[in-house]
């Protein structure tokens, strides 16, 4: 019997791809997989879908855009506690590369290194072909009972609660935050898990766009569709990551809207300080 996985041309083209990157991966990239301890199935597979293999693969891709063609800078990783944590980011960059760098930052810097659950839009669940891609490498569509069962596995979970107001913003609003739900927060209290707020700065210059063009965007059953002069395709800006200090709210998570809005708001005023540090310390866009 076939895992539910191993389905159709989604896995012949995974296992097309997979023949051209697995020359990618080396011994650093092996290793570190090794030492993420990704508890997997008989059949190769965690209980997301995660691929040690489809990880390697990703890891070696993330490395060479990481280090080389957006030459990122990252601090604090040291601050990400062993255990249950929830990563909390500014969102930017019209495409999900923040995330994609954040979670290498964690790989390559950490010590030891980590694997990264991003909680990711509904959109991507209906794509062909990227929605199992996005699977295999641990992205799960963010639902609050999936990264719950995360967060009680001890995972890394990464949440962005700007959600499309951030990743999708314009040139007008940029390093400006969109605001935050209290999702992320009531999950935080109610599994008593910290919170580590990123500052990611370079995202606003990679792929900027002048407007949202919302009426089209829906006609197209997209969230947004950036006017973009790259075409949202990212320049090689340089970016950095910078990891706060984390944070423990206690708390049931049943709390009234007041008290989880104001430990909402600090952790909005901790990635607005980590912004402000990250911009400080680039010369310009490219340096």
């Amino acid at each position: 019997m076939k895992h539910p996985f191993d389905w159709g041309p989604s896995r012949a083209l995974e296992a097309l791809a997979g023949r051209s990157l697995d020359a990618l991966v080396d011994h650093d990239i092996r290793q570190r997989v090794q030492e993420m301890g990704l508890r997997h199935s008989p059949y190769g597979y965690d209980a997301w879908g995660v691929s040690a293999t489809a990880a390697a693969r990703a890891l070696a891709i993330a490395r060479w855009f990481y280090r080389s063609y957006f030459r990122v800078e990252s601090t604090g990783v040291e601050n990400i506690p062993a255990g249950r944590v929830l990563l909390i980011a500014n969102h930017s960059g019209q495409l999900p590369i923040d995330g994609v760098l954040i979670a290498a930052a964690v790989a390559l810097e950490g010590r030891p290194p980590r694997h990264v659950h991003a909680m990711i839009e509904r959109f991507f669940a209906g794509v062909p072909f990227l929605n199992t891609l996005m699977q295999r490498v641990g992205q799960t569509i963010g639902l609050p009972a999936h990264c719950e069962r995360l967060l009680q596995s001890d995972e890394a979970v990464l949440v962005f609660p700007e959600g499309v107001r951030g990743s999708g913003k314009t040139v007008f609003h940029r390093y400006q935050l969109m605001g935050f739900g209290q999702g992320f927060m009531r999950l935080a209290m109610r599994t008593n898990t910290p919170i580590v707020p990123v500052g990611f700065v370079g995202g606003e210059e990679m792929a900027i766009s002048f407007s949202r063009l919302l009426p089209l965007a829906r006609v197209l059953g997209l969230p947004y569709l950036p006017l973009s002069p790259t075409l949202t395709l990212p320049m090689p800006v340089r970016c950095n990551i910078t990891f706060g200090r984390p944070l423990l709210f206690e708390g049931t998570g049943n709390e009234t809207d007041d008290v989880v809005l104001a430990h909402v708001n600090s952790v909005e005023e901790a990635i607005a300080e980590l912004l402000q540090e990250g911009r400080s310390r680039r010369a310009s866009i490219w340096d």
